[in-house]
């Protein structure tokens, strides 16, 4: 069989709904790494907060995160294919002076090892490990850089409204996408990051044709490398606008190990 790149989303596809990696989930990402196949993660987290992932599931291969904004090799500070997208820090002041008026009721500026936040009240989730964070508060003499991407804290309610607001401000330079499985939190990155861009980046530098890329995904950040994949598989537990553009879908949830069972069948492996 030709190599395959096998594009996995984290939250809600590869992870259970404690966020947690399966034995099976592990096994069979592994036996397929030792077929010949990439295994990629493809996540909106931070590398921060996916690392621990990236190293408990064993494999070494390319990653992206940010929804796309960073495509790196962890441990490999040479590889070709790196990219990391930048977004305005403008953007985050702005929002900054407006949140009150957007009903923002936290906004976080991501670095790629650092935090900058406009509360000292983080969200009690794995996402935010409290104790492992660099944090500062987020102002101008600390946010000195561009950073890669702006997460927004909203009421579920209010975040078509926010968004709306964003893209009409921003809309030339911004892209937003939702992501965060029980935490749903608004991301924004650089206009024209997606997923996609990440899996393109990565299939093109190994010479893996589009019909051997499977993607996985369950939310509208996956929608883009959903559509780009040769073989697009929303999970059984996606959402209707993800089933609606993918090839085909998991028959298990992420909490029945949806992604492992059908890797395994459409490989036909035994473990």
């Amino acid at each position: 069989m030709k190599r395959h790149l096998i594009a996995i989303d984290l939250d809600g596809t590869t992870l259970n709904d404690e966020s947690k990696l399966s034995v099976l989930t592990i096994q069979t990402l592994r036996r397929l790494n030792d077929l010949g196949h990439m295994v990629m993660i493809v996540t909106g987290r931070p590398y921060r907060n996916s690392k621990a992932i990236y190293r408990q599931i064993g494999i070494d291969s390319p990653m992206v995160n940010f929804n796309g904004a960073l495509c790196h090799f962890p441990g490999n500070d040479h590889w070709l294919p790196y990219y990391h997208e930048e977004l305005d820090r403008e953007i985050a002041f702005e929002l900054f002076n407006h949140q009150d008026e957007l009903d923002i009721s936290l906004l976080i500026a991501e670095g790629k090892e650092h935090l900058y936040t406009t509360s000292a009240q983080l969200p009690d989730s794995p996402f935010y490990p409290i104790d492992q964070l660099k944090i500062s508060r987020l102002s101008r003499e600390s946010l000195t850089y561009n950073p890669t991407a702006l997460s927004i804290f909203c009421d579920d309610a209010k975040q078509e409204t926010i968004e709306t607001e964003l893209m009409k401000r921003y809309g030339d330079t911004i892209s937003v996408r939702t992501w965060g499985g029980i935490l749903p939190v608004l991301e924004v990155v650089r206009a024209g990051i997606n997923k996609a861009v990440g899996v393109q980046r990565v299939a093109d530098f190994y010479h893996i044709p589009q019909d051997c890329i499977l993607a996985f995904g369950d939310e509208n950040n996956d929608y883009e490398m959903i559509q780009y994949a040769g073989l697009g598989v929303a999970m059984a537990n996606a959402t209707d606008e993800i089933k609606s553009i993918a090839d085909t879908q998991t028959e298990r949830t992420n909490d029945e190990d949806g992604l492992a069972h059908f890797l395994l069948d459409y490989f036909d492996i035994t473990l």
